[in-house]
């Protein structure tokens, strides 16, 4: 299949692209202002599907909304019209059609250029009023107040917050890309939606306040070490973005840590409910711990060299040891009520990956010294 995306240079479209190339058999055709009106209408005759992403909406002369928006669509379909092509078009448009301004507007007619384009042709259409999208290489001062508070942010720079308690509905690009995508396989024996009209599924509502504390957390993590829950929903998708920004010389962080004449030892990540990550190193024959934890529970794995780890019920005295390798990655329960003790018996540096099911509080250790 072979598909024609205009406005190959913008934010949107790079994030297609990249999720269209990981699709066998689909042969990308591209258009971008480099580009004569002649070779669109080549690309046009070629083309089994087309994203029109192409748009102007921050233009020195508002003349261009009407050139850019209206006036390329409306050469789009008049070519494919010309060509007696039916070619399924999907069209990024915006919530500002329902805004009396000169960009809604623009895309309010070239929304109606585009439905008589279907009415005359029977092409299939699909059209997104789309609303802040946000996501990597999105650009900053221009397309997202995210992207300007993520570069600003990842790069010292100030930000400014007029109406912290003002809302925006925003949509990730990732979702975007993925509905977008979805529109190729349509079956045209199906009737689309009688207003042509598509959403996006995700739709999150964040305040500018609640938006700005999760960027400067985000920064301050690479300090303090404690990561919010970005493992899912808008969290996950605002901290891929902010990432997204960091300067090519700032992907890096060091940590602070111990080393005396036994090893040393690195907290990695803290997290909100789940604990804490460290790492340590023992040189041959350094017994770490003899300790025990009244509710707090600790996995360790070796990963790198030889250790014998111990554990002793403080009750009944009851002995348990086990003898462990970076040949075979076991991971050893440190359950609570046992002091517990590790080991280097090996010839060379021990390397200890351990993981706490609550991040270490200086006021309330839960750590008591007690021999194995």
């Amino acid at each position: 299949m072979k598909i024609l995306i205009t406005g190959s240079n913008g934010f949107l479209a790079k994030n297609l692209i990249f999720n269209l190339k990981e699709i066998n058999n689909i042969e990308l055709i591209l258009f971008s202002k480099k580009n004569s009106l002649n070779q669109l209408k080549s690309k046009l005759k070629k083309a089994d599907f087309i994203f029109h992403l192409a748009g102007v909406n921050r233009p020195d002369d508002k003349e261009e909304f009407i050139s850019g928006n209206k006036g390329l669509t409306d050469f789009i379909t008049k070519t494919l019209i010309e060509l007696n092509k039916k070619t399924p078009l999907l069209f990024s448009s915006s919530i500002q059609v329902e805004l009396n301004n000169d960009y809604g507007n623009s895309k309010k007619e070239a929304e109606k250029i585009i439905k008589d384009y279907s009415n005359f042709t029977g092409a299939p259409i699909f059209i997104y009023r789309l609303t802040n999208i946000f996501g990597k290489w999105s650009k900053p001062n221009y397309n997202s107040v995210i992207a300007t508070w993520c570069h600003n942010i990842a790069n010292d720079k100030p930000i400014k917050v007029d109406n912290p308690n003002s809302e925006l509905s925003l949509v990730y690009v990732d979702d975007v890309i993925k509905s977008f995508i979805e529109k190729i396989s349509f079956n045209k024996k199906i009737e689309t939606q009688s207003s042509h009209l598509y959403e996006i599924d995700r739709v999150y509502k964040k305040s500018l306040k609640d938006i700005k504390n999760l960027l400067m957390s985000f920064k301050e993590s690479r300090k303090s070490l404690l990561v919010e829950k970005v493992g899912s929903g808008f969290e996950r998708a605002l901290y891929s973005t902010f990432l997204s920004y960091l300067p090519i010389d700032n992907f890096t962080y060091e940590l602070k840590g111990y080393s005396d004449t036994r090893g040393t030892f690195y907290e990695i990540i803290r997290t909100i409910d789940s604990g804490q990550f460290s790492v340590s190193t023992s040189a041959p024959g350094v017994t770490r711990g003899n300790h025990y934890h009244h509710s707090k529970n600790e996995k360790f794995l070796v990963v790198k060299g030889e250790a014998l780890i111990e554990l002793r019920h403080i009750v009944n005295n009851e002995k348990i040891s086990y003898n462990v390798n970076d040949k075979k990655m076991i991971v050893i329960e440190m359950i609570p009520g046992y002091t517990h003790k590790i080991t280097n018996i090996g010839n060379d540096e021990m390397i200890l990956l351990l993981w706490a099911n609550e991040c270490f509080d200086d006021n309330e250790p839960d750590t008591f010294q007690l021999e194995v």
